[in-house]
C-alpha cells in the first residue's frame, strides 16, 4: 500500500498543480474571458464523462498496475508538451483545452482502477485505513499543489509549474511500477458492451448506492459551477491576485487534510450515517458563505476569511464523505464488479464536472457570475436534502451493513 499511496501522492499532486495553473495562464496569459474559463474547465473534465466506463471495464478485464502506467506516461506526455508550446509562445485556448483532456485521462484511469486495487490489496476490515490513507495523500497534494501552482503562475508565468507536474507524473509510474506483479487476468467471454453497463445496473439496484451516486452528481455539478467561475470572480469582483487564487485552492485542501487525519476521531463521535451526512452538510454551508461574497465589496478584508472559510469547508466534510462512501461500495459491491461500479460512480459524479462548467459557461456569458453562484448555491442545498433522505445515513456502522 506504500507505494501505491506514493504514486497517488504523486499523481494527485500534478493534477491539482496543472488544475490550479491553467485557468490562471488562460485569464492573465491569454486574456480569456469568464465564459472561455468556464469552457476551458468543461474541456478538461469531458473524459470524466467520456471515458469512465470503459476505463472500468479495462480496469476489470486487463491487469490494473501497467494500465495506471500508461496513464501516467500519457499524462507526464501531454505536461511535457505544454510546457514547450508555453515556452515557445504557441499556446492557445484550443491547445491548453486540449491537453487538459489528455491530463484527465490519467486521472480517469487512476480513479477507476485504485478501488479495484486496494480492495484486491487488503481485507474488508482494513478498507477504511487504506482508503484513509489514500485520501491523506490526496488530501496533502490538494493543499500544496494548488497553493504551490498558484504561487509559480505568478513568477515565470507558470512555466515551473508545468515543469513540476512532469516530473510528479514520472514519480507516480515509477511507484506504480513498484506494486506487486499482478497475474494476467482470465479473458472474460462476455460482450464488452454488456460489461460497460452491468456497474451502471448494479448501482440503479442498489439502495445505498443510488442516493449516494445522486448526491455526488449534483454536489460536483454545484463545485465545478463554482470553478469555473472562480479565477475570474476573485481576480475580477473581489481584487484577488493569482498567489490568492492558489493559496484559496490551497486552504480547500487543507480542510482535505484535516479531515483526513481527522477521521479516526470524528468516527468515533459520530454514527457511520452520521458520517455520509458530514460532507453535504459542510458542503451546503461553504456555499451560503461563497454565495455572501456578493455583498462584500473588493476593498472589504472579510472577503479573505470568508473564502478561506468556505473553501476549508468544501474540503473538511467532503472527505470525510470520500472514505466513508468509497468503503461503503467496496463492501456492497462483488469483487469483480469493483472496478466497474467505480468508474459508473465516476462517470455520474465526475462527468457532472463538465457539465457544471459548460452549465457555468453558460450562465456566466448570458447573466454574469453572480447567477453562477446563486445557481451553486441552489445546487448544494439540493445534494443535501437527497442524502438526508436516503437510507445510508441511517447506517450505524460498516460492520453491520446488510448487503443487498
Amino acid at each position: 500500500m506504500n507505494d501505491l499511496s506514493r504514486a497517488n501522492l504523486a499523481a494527485q499532486f500534478s493534477e491539482q498543480m496543472t488544475l490550479a495553473v491553467i485557468p490562471l495562464v488562460a485569464v492573465i496569459a491569454l486574456g480569456a474571458s469568464a465564459g472561455q474559463t468556464a469552457s476551458l474547465q468543461g474541456a478538461t473534465t469531458l473524459p470524466f464523462l467520456l471515458l469512465s466506463l470503459p476505463a472500468g471495464v479495462l480496469a476489470d478485464r486487463y491487469r490494473r498496475k501497467p494500465l495506471m502506467i500508461a496513464t501516467e506516461l500519457l499524462r507526464a506526455l501531454a505536461l511535457l508538451l505544454l510546457f514547450a508550446l508555453f515556452r515557445t509562445g504557441m499556446l492557445t485556448l484550443t491547445a491548453l483545452g486540449s491537453l487538459g483532456f489528455a491530463m484527465a485521462t490519467g486521472t480517469v484511469v487512476f480513479g477507476a482502477a485504485a478501488p479495484s486495487l486496494v480492495a484486491a490489496l487488503v481485507g474488508p476490515r482494513d478498507l477504511l485505513t487504506a482508503n484513509r490513507r489514500l485520501e491523506i495523500a490526496r488530501s496533502v497534494a490538494f493543499t500544496a499543489g494548488p497553493a504551490l501552482g498558484g504561487i509559480l503562475a505568478g513568477w515565470a508565468a507558470g512555466t515551473p509549474a508545468f515543469a513540476g507536474a512532469f516530473l510528479l507524473s514520472l514519480a507516480s509510474a515509477y511507484c506504480l511500477s513498484r506494486l506487486p506483479h499482478e497475474a494476467p487476468r482470465p479473458v472474460s467471454p462476455r460482450h464488452f458492451l454488456h460489461e460497460l453497463t452491468e456497474g451502471v445496473r448494479f448501482i440503479a439496484v442498489n439502495r445505498y448506492l443510488r442516493p449516494i451516486v445522486a448526491t455526488a452528481f449534483v454536489f460536483n455539478t454545484s463545485w465545478y459551477l463554482l470553478l469555473a467561475v472562480f479565477a475570474y470572480y476573485a481576480i475580477h469582483s473581489l481584487a484577488f491576485t493569482a498567489q490568492t487564487v492558489g493559496i484559496a485552492l490551497g486552504v480547500y485542501g487543507f480542510g482535505m487534510v484535516c479531515g483526513a487525519f481527522g477521521y479516526a476521531r470524528i468516527a468515533s463521535h459520530l454514527r457511520f450515517g452520521r458520517q455520509i451526512l458530514l460532507g453535504p452538510a459542510c458542503a451546503a454551508l461553504a456555499a451560503l458563505l461563497m454565495a455572501g461574497t456578493l455583498h462584500l465589496t473588493s476593498g472589504s478584508a472579510m472577503r479573505y476569511g470568508v473564502v478561506f472559510g468556505a473553501f476549508f469547508l468544501f474540503g473538511f466534510g467532503p472527505i470525510v464523505w470520500t472514505i466513508s462512501t468509497t468503503s461503503l461500495r467496496q463492501v456492497v459491491t462483488p469483487s469483480g464488479l469493483v472496478a466497474r461500479v467505480s468508474a459508473a460512480t465516476m462517470t455520474a459524479t465526475f462527468g457532472a464536472r463538465p457539465f457544471g462548467a459548460f452549465l457555468g459557461a453558460w450562465l456566466a456569458a448570458s447573466f454574469g457570475t453572480q447567477a453562477c453562484l446563486i445557481a451553486m448555491t441552489a445546487g448544494f442545498a439540493l445534494q443535501l436534502g437527497v442524502i438526508a433522505c436516503s437510507p445510508a445515513v441511517r447506517l450505524d456502522s460498516l460492520d453491520t451493513t446488510p448487503v443487498d
